[in-house]
C-alpha cells in the first residue's frame, strides 16, 4: 500500500489498548502502514484500558505482537523505536466521565504540541458490553461533536440479535451520525473480497453471463479447520450463524449478487448490498428445517493430530446445545437471481481452512459429442478463493491430447501471490487505513446490519426453541454434519471440492521490507 494523499494529523484512542486485539490486529496493522509510509506525519495512538500500566510496560508488550504479527517479520528496532514513541498508554474506567474528560484534555494538548486540529478515531477494541456504553460516554464528554473530525469503530458482533441490534444502532446514533460510524468486517479488507466487484463490474466477460439464464447456482464456503480456540466462553453464546453468517457470509453474498453501481461512492455501493439483503425471499418460520441445517463438531482428527469435541473445549459448557456449523439455502425474489439457490455453509474443525466463493454455471443445453468423449464431464465453473490462497480459478472442457476426441474437465488459475510482485496487506491495514481516510465503502451501515438480522431472525428462534437432539453430530475432519447434503440434494446440487489455486511444492511469497520490493 502506498501513500497517495497526505492525510491530516490523527489521534487514534484504543478503547482494551491493553488487550488482544489491539497486541494481535491493531497495533500491527498501524505499524505496518508506517513502514508503507501511510500514516499521517503527525500521529498519536493513545491506548486506554483499565490496568494500570506504564507507557514503557505497553510498549514491550506491543512490540511482542507487531514481532509476531507484521508482515515484515520481526521490527528492525529503529523502526520500532520510531512507531513506539508515539504510542501512549491511558489508564481508565470506560464507565467514568473522569476518563472521557482526561481523554479529551489530552487530544487537546496533541493539538497545541502540532499546532494544528487532528482527527479522532474511536476504537472500541472492547468486550461487545461496552458497545453500548463507550458512546454515551464520548458523548456526554462532547468527543464526538465535530461531525468532520470525529469517528467511531466498532467490531463485531453488532448485537445478538435483531432486537438488541436495533438498541445498540440507537446507542451510537444518539452521539454520532451515520457518517461518523464505522462497523468493521475484517473480511471486507481482504483483497480477494474487494476484487468481486472489479471482477465483475471491471471485465464485461462476465458480468453478462451473471444472472439466472447462465448461473444454475451458487455456494459460499467460509471453512475453519481451527476449534473454537480460548474463545470457548464468548462462541458458547454465540454459535455460527451469529459468529459468521450474519456478517462475514452476508457481506459476500451481498457482494455477489448486487447489482452494478453507478459510481465507487460508498453510500452507492453499501445500497446496492443492502438491496441485496432486501431481496432475499424471507424464511418462513415453519420452514426453517428444510432451508437451515447446524451441527456441532464432536472428537476426531484434523491434519493427523487427535483433537478434542467442543463440549470438551474450555469454556464450553459439557451439555452445550451451541451450533459450530451452519448453513442456509437462499433465493433472491428479484430479475437477475430469481429461483437461483444461495447455499451457504460454515464451520469448525473442518478438514481445512477455506474461504471461497463457487458461481456454478448451467450446462450446455444439448451435448453435440458421443458419450465415450467425456473424461469426467463437468459444467463450468467459476471459484474465488479468499483464502488461505487469493485468487480465481475458472473450470471448463478441454480436448485431451490424441487422435479421439475427448474431453475432460481443465482449470484455468489466476493467484495474487504469483501475479503481483507485492504482498497484499492484512485485513486490518486496509480498513483502518479507509477509516483515517474517511471512505466507508467496505464498512456496514445501520440498515444492512439489521436487515441481516431480520432475515435470520425466524431461524435463531427456531433452533433456540427446538433444540438438537443428535450434538455432536459430526466428527472434526469432515464437512459437517450429513443433514447438509439434503440442502442441495433435491435438486441434484452438490457442495464443489475446494479449489488448489497453488500447486503443492509453490514457493511461498517472501516477506519483504519497504524499499526491497
Amino acid at each position: 500500500m502506498k501513500n497517495t494523499e497526505q492525510l491530516e494529523p490523527t489521534v487514534f484512542v484504543i478503547f482494551g489498548g491493553a488487550g488482544d486485539l489491539t497486541w494481535r490486529k491493531l497495533i500491527p496493522a498501524l505499524f505496518d502502514l508506517s513502514q508503507d509510509r501511510s500514516l499521517p506525519a503527525k500521529f498519536a495512538i493513545i491506548a486506554v484500558d483499565r490496568i494500570r500500566l506504564r507507557d514503557g510496560s505497553l510498549r514491550r508488550r506491543l512490540h511482542g505482537g507487531v514481532n509476531q504479527f507484521s508482515r515484515f517479520g520481526k521490527a528492525r528496532p529503529a523502526e520500532w523505536n520510531q512507531f513506539a514513541q508515539h504510542i501512549h498508554y491511558q489508564q481508565g474506567d470506560f464507565k467514568k466521565p473522569s476518563t472521557y474528560a482526561a481523554l479529551g484534555g489530552q487530544c487537546a494538548a496533541l493539538e497545541k504540541q502540532w499546532g494544528t486540529k487532528a482527527h479522532r478515531i474511536f476504537y472500541m477494541a472492547t468486550p461487545p458490553a461496552m458497545f453500548g456504553e463507550i458512546p454515551k460516554y464520548l458523548g456526554k464528554a462532547g468527543l464526538a461533536r465535530d461531525r468532520e473530525w470525529a469517528r467511531i469503530v466498532i467490531e463485531k458482533p453488532i448485537g445478538y440479535d435483531l432486537a438488541s441490534a436495533l438498541s445498540l444502532n440507537a446507542v451510537l446514533a444518539a452521539s454520532f451520525t451515520e457518517s461518523q460510524i464505522f462497523r468493521i468486517d475484517h473480511y471486507l479488507g481482504k483483497e480477494t473480497v474487494q476484487n468481486i466487484l472489479a471482477f465483475r463490474f471491471a471485465n464485461p466477460l462476465f458480468e453478462p453471463i451473471w444472472n439466472r439464464r447462465y448461473v444454475d447456482y451458487v455456494t459460499i464456503t467460509v471453512a475453519e479447520s481451527v476449534g473454537v480456540e480460548h474463545r470457548g466462553g464468548y462462541y458458547d453464546r454465540a454459535g455460527a450463524l451469529r459468529d459468521m453468517v450474519q456478517n462475514h457470509l452476508m457481506q459476500l453474498l451481498c457482494l455477489v449478487a448486487m447489482e452494478p453501481m453507478v459510481s465507487f461512492d460508498a453510500d452507492e455501493i453499501r445500497n446496492k448490498k443492502v438491496d441485496v439483503l432486501h431481496a432475499v425471499r424471507p424464511i418462513h418460520p415453519d420452514a426453517v428445517s428444510q432451508c437451515a441445517v447446524r451441527g456441532q463438531y464432536g472428537p476426531g482428527t484434523i491434519a493427523g493430530a487427535k483433537v478434542p469435541g467442543y463440549r470438551e473445549e474450555a469454556g464450553v459448557a459439557p451439555d452445550s446445545q451451541t451450533e459450530t456449523f451452519a448453513a442456509l439455502r437462499l433465493y433472491l425474489d428479484n430479475w437477475r437471481w430469481q429461483d437461483v439457490p444461495f447455499y451457504l455453509r460454515t464451520g469448525k474443525r473442518l478438514p481445512q481452512q477455506a474461504s471461497e466463493i463457487s458461481i456454478q454455471f448451467r450446462a450446455v443445453p444439448h451435448r453435440s459429442f458421443p458419450p465415450g468423449a467425456s473424461l469426467g464431464w463437468q459444467p463450468s465453473r467459476l471459484v474465488m478463493s479468499i483464502q488461505p490462497d487469493e485468487g480465481i480459478v475458472l473450470g471448463f472442457q478441454a480436448k485431451y491430447p490424441g487422435p479421439k476426441m475427448q474431453l475432460r474437465p481443465v482449470d484455468m488459475r489466476f493467484s495474487y501471490r504469483e501475479s503481483f510482485d507485492a504482498p497484499s496487506p492484512d485485513a486490518y491495514e486496509t480498513l483502518l487505513w479507509d477509516v483515517m481516510k474517511n471512505d466507508a465503502t467496505l464498512f456496514m451501515r445501520a440498515d444492512q446490519v439489521e436487515a441481516a438480522w431480520r432475515l435470520l431472525t425466524p431461524v435463531l428462534e427456531a433452533w433456540a426453541t427446538a433444540q438438537p437432539g443428535d450434538f455432536p453430530n459430526y466428527d472434526s475432519g469432515s464437512w459437517g454434519p450429513e443433514a447438509v447434503q439434503g440442502l442441495l440434494a433435491h435438486q441434484d446440487h452438490r457442495w464443489p471440492q475446494i479449489a488448489v489455486l497453488v500447486k503443492q511444492g509453490d514457493a511461498k511469497r517472501n516477506r519483504t521490507r519497504p524499499g526491497s520490493r
